[in-house]
């Protein structure tokens, strides 16, 4: 049991305040995922951008008494609760967390590599979970805060803990090789993820091996050439270590001798049979999956059992039914104008937070749901257990509970304060379903695999065209970083949300942002904003091309206008005087060369004077519009729109006595021209993960993936045209798939006829014939193996839309925007 005092001597801390001495069970580092107040300790990060002491107060008022600070607070506010001072706030997370792994004499499984890391691990669970009660990090916490939050969570049940490891940059892994401290080693490979932090790839590769200086056994493929000569110098170095026992090697290979020696691998349509020599033994095991990096993770896994002396037949049983794994919460559309959340592959309480937190983000529905199955494992009594579940439900706004299992069926007292009801099995809630019972809500669709919620699933989701946009919130949440690195200390953050984000989404973009903590939101048009409103949205909202007809709308919504002419600013200031309201927040908009919208110098004098008047408005920021700041050609001309802004915007700053918040820097601007950011930067196009300027891509992550079906395959003979107008002919005896999107869906009709291309298995096949309405055909003569069901990428990772935004000769933004609300949006975060 851990309290204040005991941690404060663990961490060699200033005790400043003691009051009490609960026990601590939680380590909370973001306000924003509190669960349990009185059992939680908050430790407030620092960072270039953020210093979490700044929540001190709101938690202290939900309940947190217990705190490791580095700055100290004033006690007085803070009259119940403990308060530790220590040096460094992340400094103290690690040593505590170290100190609490130390307390554990089990086996520990440590996981590192560029690929492969997650999937490795949760396998490893599938096949071992009938044999140890395991802990395990959540999703793909690897990280300097996800690994102490990982290893946290280890209990005297547990009897195996399986963790990952990632690092960025040369000196991390050494603090987690002490919070982890694994007894076995699992080095996936080696590739190019986060080779920008160093200096070569045996660089890499040495550092990550820092994680194995105190294990016993470490497993690899001896095939990747720096990877082996790494491992054999590390090998050598450990092994003079003052301990009884050496690190031992265990390897694999398809190419040489090892200890355990592929010898086949044969791939039918669903399953792989890797045929291979442990001890000069022959061995195989069988999978279902086909794909190499499958093949790969499974290897590893069939090492590891067999350095547990798992028997064979165990290992080839439980091999033939791994399971997929879900990578990823999916946010979809449903029935009867609900929200989907699918996570249906696991169900512990790590991964549960994990996707409460998600759903707690989605502001478009007032009610929200769970669909949860039995927890199992948990180590927990089942009272315990479920009482610790409906704390969570409760905290995080859970109006409704739908259980199934019979473990929580047993426990429906647990969740006396939600709405809730209970099947045995999910055979009997899909016989029961009705789906009149699900309106306008968010649903959480959350089960342990054997359940089987895959079903559950299927039957909430909307029916929906084949073609889908996915979105991957966790991209744009690390573009958002990416831009904020490498901002001065300060400066505010505008994401625009306008014309449906770009395409990706209105509420469910928006939602991720006010969780990220931006400072502004800005969108086109007032019914875009009314919208965000009515989903819940909270942040500050800049309307950018204000209507007289929408100004009520605006009043009503608490949207902030922008005034970019005389006219438009006396518009609505009859409509604020007629409403009784004074200060009202408006931002003012400044023409200095693009000669779009916005006031122009001789305006400024007139426009002071009515700004003044009556004290109907204030301005919460004036900005301007650069035209050209992606083109180095054109830097002689942004450099003078900055200057004719930093004139006028100084002069009305100085003529209204208060302060204003000055923005002109747009994505480009950013990285570009950094002395442009002043108080605040807007980010458009970027956060999307498109660098229209160059430079900075590498940065950044794709967010948006297209993707449709192949409806049918033809085959027809030279000489034939295909499509309206038989603008296109074969040349030779040809294949014809047609796929499901046309320019209803927004993909341009200008990029018919071998103007744009598609990916097919990999493959890019051009656009054979005009763009039909719902339809197009593509030539994939020379791509072999194609089946009507088919996957076709648009555009997305592979294929980026800049590519396709040239074919057709236009620029990202056209495409993204165009994309039709009918294409489905599928949202998902990692």
């Amino acid at each position: 049991m851990y309290t204040a005092e005991s941690i404060s001597k663990i961490l060699k801390g200033e005790l400043l305040q003691q009051t009490g001495n609960p026990e601590i069970e939680h380590i909370l580092l973001d306000s924003r995922k509190l669960l349990t107040a009185e059992t939680s300790l908050f430790i407030p990060l620092v960072s270039e951008r953020r210093n979490a002491h700044q929540y001190i107060a709101e938690l202290y008022q939900k309940g947190v008494s217990n705190f490791v600070v580095s700055e100290p607070p004033p006690l007085h506010e803070y009259p119940n609760a403990n308060i530790i001072l220590v040096k460094n706030t992340m400094q103290a997370l690690h040593t505590l967390v170290a100190y609490h792994r130390q307390q554990f004499n089990i086996p520990v499984i440590g996981i590192t590599g560029s690929n492969g890391k997650t999937i490795v691990k949760e396998w490893l669970h599938q096949l071992l979970e009938k044999d140890y009660n395991i802990v395990r990090s959540p999703k793909s916490y690897n990280s300097q805060i996800g690994v102490p939050l990982s290893v946290w969570q280890m209990k005297p049940e547990n009897q195996l803990g399986i963790f990952e490891a990632g690092i960025s940059q040369p000196g991390e892994m050494v603090n987690l090789e002490k919070i982890i401290r694994p007894t076995i080693g699992i080095f996936t490979n080696v590739g190019e993820a986060h080779n920008e932090g160093f200096l070569n790839i045996r660089q890499k590769v040495n550092e990550k091996l820092i994680l194995f200086m105190k294990s016993d056994v470490l497993i690899y493929c001896k095939d990747y050439l720096a990877l082996n000569e790494c491992v054999n110098s590390f090998h050598n170095l450990v092994g003079k270590r003052e301990i009884d026992n050496d690190l031992q090697l265990l390897t694999w290979s398809r190419k040489t001798d090892a200890d355990l020696r592929i010898i086949g691998v044969d791939k039918n349509e669903n399953h792989t049979r890797i045929d291979a020599l442990y001890k000069q033994e022959p061995l195989f095991i069988r999978i279902p999956f086909v794909d190499e990096g499958s093949i790969e993770n499974a290897i590893h896994c069939w090492a590891l059992m067999l350095y547990l002396g798992k028997p064979q037949d165990v290992i080839q049983e439980r091999m033939d039914h791994l399971g997929n794994i879900a990578m990823r919460l999916e946010l979809k559309q449903g029935i009867n104008n609900s929200s989907i959340i699918n996570d249906s592959y696991n169900s512990d309480l790590g991964s549960l937070a994990i996707a409460l937190e998600f759903l707690q983000q989605q502001r478009q529905h007032p009610s929200r749901t769970v669909i949860l199955s039995d927890i199992l494992q948990s180590g927990k009594s089942d009272a315990t257990l479920y009482e610790e579940v409906a704390g969570m439900l409760e905290q995080k706004g859970i109006q409704k509970i739908i259980g199934i299992g019979k473990n929580i069926g047993r426990e429906k007292q647990s969740f006396r304060n939600v709405k809730s009801s209970f099947y045995a099995t999910t055979e009997e809630f899909l016989q029961q379903f009705n789906p009149d019972e699900f309106q306008n809500e968010t649903i959480l669709v959350k089960g342990a695999r054997v359940f089987q919620f895959e079903r559950i699933g299927k039957l909430l989701e909307q029916k929906a065209h084949q073609t889908i946009l996915e979105i991957n919130l966790s991209a744009i949440a690390h573009n958002i970083k990416a831009y904020q690195a490498r901002l001065k200390p300060g400066t505010k953050l505008m994401a625009m949300v306008k014309a449906f984000s770009y395409g990706s989404g209105s509420y469910e973009i928006a939602s991720l942002l006010q969780f990220h903590g931006v400072d502004y939101l800005a969108v086109a048009y007032a019914d875009e904003g009314v919208e965000l409103r009515r989903a819940g949205i909270t942040l500050p909202i800049m309307v950018m091309n204000p209507e007289p007809t929408t100004f009520d709308a605006i009043l009503q919504w608490n949207l902030e206008p922008e005034l970019y002419s005389m006219h438009i600013l006396e518009q609505f200031e009859e409509v604020v005087r007629y409403a009784n309201k004074t200060d009202y927040p408006v931002h003012i908009k400044l023409d200095t060369g693009m000669h779009r919208l916005g006031f122009e110098a001789q305006d400024m004098e007139l426009l002071v004077q009515r700004l003044k008047m009556d004290g109907l408005f204030r301005v919460q920021s004036v900005f301007s519009h650069l035209a050209a700041s992606e083109d180095p050609a054109s830097d002689d001309f942004t450099r003078k729109q900055a200057q004719l802004f930093n004139r006028m915007s100084v002069n009305l700053q100085t003529q209204l006595g208060y302060a204003i918040i000055r923005h002109i820097a747009n994505s480009a601007a950013i990285h570009r021209h950094p002395d442009l950011q002043l108080d605040m930067v807007r980010l458009g196009i970027g956060m999307y993960g498109v660098d229209n300027a160059g430079g900075f891509s590498e940065n950044l992550r794709n967010v948006s993936t297209l993707k449709t079906t192949v409806a049918q395959l033809k085959c027809i003979p030279a000489g034939d045209t295909v499509g309206y107008g038989g603008k296109w002919t074969a040349k030779e005896p040809s294949v014809i798939a047609t796929v499901r999107i046309g320019y209803a869906d927004g993909y341009p009709r200008r990029l018919g006829n071998n103007n744009g291309k598609m990916l097919v298995r990999h493959k890019l096949a051009p656009v054979a014939g005009v763009v039909a309405m719902d339809m197009l055909m593509l030539d994939v003569t020379k791509i072999p193996g194609v089946e009507e069901g088919d996957e076709v990428i648009v555009f997305g990772e592979d294929l980026p839309v800049q590519q396709v935004a040239e074919w057709a000769d236009t620029i990202p933004y056209e495409i993204l925007a165009g994309i039709s609300q009918r294409v489905k949006r599928v949202y998902f975060q990692e």
